[in-house]
C-alpha cells in the first residue's frame, strides 16, 4: 500500500528554500535507508525543472548513458552524445542547464562506487562557480560513505554544502495516520516493532493485524524484513559483525560497557569505536540519570535507540534456526510471554520523549530523563520520567506502566514515596504524572494515555 506522504514540513522547507535560491548551489540529502529521502526530493523538487536520477552498480559508463537519457527530458539531445567520462558529462550539463533547473543524483555511493574520481570532479565544477541558478543535489542512504564523500573535512566535497539535511525516523505520532489503527494503544504495540521508518510503515499496511504483518514480513525467512539488520548494517559499518554483536547484548539486557566486554570477551577499549559509530548512526544512545551528563561514564548505560532493530535483537536472531525451520507458530508464541515487557520499554521512551511537548501543570517542560540511585531514605530507587521547567521551578516525576489492569492508585502511592525520597527535589515544586493506557483518574496526579502521547509526539 502506497502511504500519504507524511510530515517532513521542516525538510521540505528546507528543500525547497535551496532549489529557489536564484544563485543555484550544492545540496546533501542523508539519513537510515527506508526513511523517505528518495520520497521527499520526488514530492518537493519542481517535477518541471529536475533530473531525477537513482545511482547503481552498474559500469561508469553505462550510469552516465542512463543519466545523460533523464537529463534529456529537460535538454533535448543531451543523449545524441557520448561522454567519455564525468567531466565531459557534467562539463556540458553546466553548460546548457537552463537557470533554476536541479541535478538530483539519489545513491551518490553507488555513483561513486563506479566512478572513485566522480567527487573530485563534481568538487571542480562546482570550484568554478556554476551558472546561476543551476542546482545539484545528491543523496544517499550509508551515512558512512557520505560523510566520506561530502561532510568530513578530509572529504572533496566538504564545505561547498549549501544545505544539507539528515532525514530520520518519524515521531511516533505519525504512524496512527499511516496504520488502520483506529485505538492508541494498538499504536503504540505497532510502533514498539517498526518503530518511525515510513517504508516499514508502508509495508506493514498491507495486513489486517500486527502478528500478521510480523510473520509475513519479519519472522518469515522470505520476508522483506527478515534480514533488514544486516542490510542496514553493511551500508554504515566496516566490521558488522562487532556492531551487530553489540546491539544484541545490549538489546538482551547488557546495559554497561564492561557487562558488553566481558559477554563479547575483549577489552572494553575495543569496543568504544563501534559503539561510537552506533551513537552517531542513532541506533544505539546513552542513558544517564537525570542531573548527569554523558561525561559519567560510571552512570552510564546504553540501549538500542531503535524499536525495530530491539524487537529484532530481542526476538528474532535468537530464533534464527527454528525460523529457517518454518517454526513460526513456536516461536510466536514466545514473543507473546513478553512481548507486554518489550511495549512497556518502548512506552517509557515515548512518555519521555512527549514531557517537553506537553503543557502540563501550566509550565512548559525541558526533554525528560529517567533517574536510578540512593534515595533520601538510602534506598535504591528508580524513576522513569524527570524533567525540570523551562524556569526551574518545578519537577515532573512520572510512572510508565503498560499494565491494561488499572493500579493507577498504588503506582501513585509508590510515586509520592519516590518524590518525597528523591535527593534532587529540594527548594522545588514537585508534579507528578501517571503514564498509562488506563484513563482512570486519581487524586494528586495528571493520567497521560497513550492518545495524549502521540498527539505530542507529531
Amino acid at each position: 500500500m502506497n502511504l500519504p506522504f507524511l510530515d517532513r514540513a521542516d525538510e521540505r522547507a528546507a528543500l525547497a528554500r535551496f532549489v529557489s535560491n536564484r544563485e543555484g548551489g550544492f545540496g546533501v540529502v542523508y539519513g537510515r535507508r527506508r526513511c523517505g529521502k528518495s520520497r521527499l526530493l520526488q514530492e518537493t523538487l519542481p517535477s518541471r525543472a529536475t533530473t531525477y536520477y537513482v545511482g547503481d552498480d552498474r559500469e561508469g559508463a553505462i550510469q552516465r548513458a542512463s543519466l545523460a537519457s533523464e537529463i534529456s527530458r529537460q535538454l533535448p539531445g543531451f543523449d545524441t552524445v557520448r561522454y567519455p567520462d564525468w567531466d565531459a558529462l557534467l562539463s556540458r550539463f553546466y553548460k546548457d542547464a537552463r537557470p533554476r533547473s536541479v541535478l538530483a543524483l539519489d545513491e551518490f555511493p553507488a555513483l561513486v562506487g563506479a566512478a572513485r574520481d566522480l567527487p573530485s570532479v563534481l568538487q571542480k565544477h562546482l570550484d568554478r562557480q556554476p551558472p546561476a541558478g543551476v542546482h545539484m543535489i545528491v543523496a544517499g542512504s550509508s551515512q558512512r560513505l557520505m560523510h566520506g564523500l561530502v561532510l568530513d573535512r578530509t572529504a572533496p566535497l566538504f564545505g561547498r554544502a549549501t544545505a544539507v539535511i539528515q532525514i530520520q525516523p518519524l515521531p511516533a505520532g505519525w504512524i496512527q495516520r499511516a496504520l488502520p489503527l483506529p485505538r492508541a494503544v494498538d499504536a503504540i504495540e505497532a510502533y514498539a516493532v517498526w518503530g518511525g521508518v515510513p517504508r516499514y510503515w508502508e509495508l506493514a499496511a498491507d495486513y489486517r493485524h500486527l502478528q500478521e504483518a510480523v510473520q509475513a514480513l519479519v519472522l518469515s525467512p522470505l520476508g522483506v524484513l527478515h534480514d533488514e539488520p544486516s542490510r542496514l548494517l553493511l551500508d554504515d559499518m566496516r566490521d558488522t559483525a562487532q556492531a551487530a554483536s553489540i546491539l544484541s547484548l545490549v538489546a538482551r539486557g547488557s546495559h554497561r560497557m564492561s557487562e558488553i566486554a566481558a559477554r563479547i570477551e575483549k577489552p572494553s577499549t575495543s569496543l568504544v569505536r563501534p559503539m561510537q559509530r552506533l551513537l552517531e548512526l542513532g541506533l544505539v544512545q546513552r542513558d544517564v540519570p537525570f542531573g548527569s551528563t554523558i561525561r559519567d561514564t560510571k552512570r552510564t548505560l546504553y540501549k538500542v535507540a531503535d524499536p525495530f532493530l530491539r524487537y529484532w535483537f530481542r526476538y528474532v536472531e535468537p530464533a534464527w534456526s527454528r525460523l529457517e525451520a518454518r517454526q513460526f507458530e513456536a516461536v510466536a508464541t514466545n514473543i507473546g510471554r513478553s512481548f507486554g515487557q518489550h511495549v512497556a520499554g518502548v512506552w517509557e521512551d515515548l512518555a519521555r520523549s512527549s514531557v517537553a511537548y506537553l503543557q502540563a501543570f501550566g509550565h512548559t517542560w525541558r526533554p525528560a530523563s529517567r533517574w536510578w540511585g540512593t534515595g533520601l531514605d538510602r534506598q535504591p530507587m528508580e524513576i522513569d520520567v524527570v524533567a525540570e521547567s523551562d524556569d526551574k521551578s518545578s519537577l515532573l516525576l512520572g510512572e510508565a506502566s503498560w499494565s491494561r489492569v488499572d493500579d493507577s492508585a498504588a503506582r501513585l502511592a509508590g510515586l509520592l514515596h519516590k518524590a518525597e525520597a528523591f535527593p534532587l527535589a529540594a527548594g522545588r515544586k514537585i508534579h507528578l504524572a501517571l503514564f498509562s493506557p488506563n484513563s482512570a483518574r486519581v487524586r494528586g496526579a495528571e493520567i497521560f494515555t497513550p492518545r495524549d502521547v502521540l498527539r505530542a509526539l507529531v
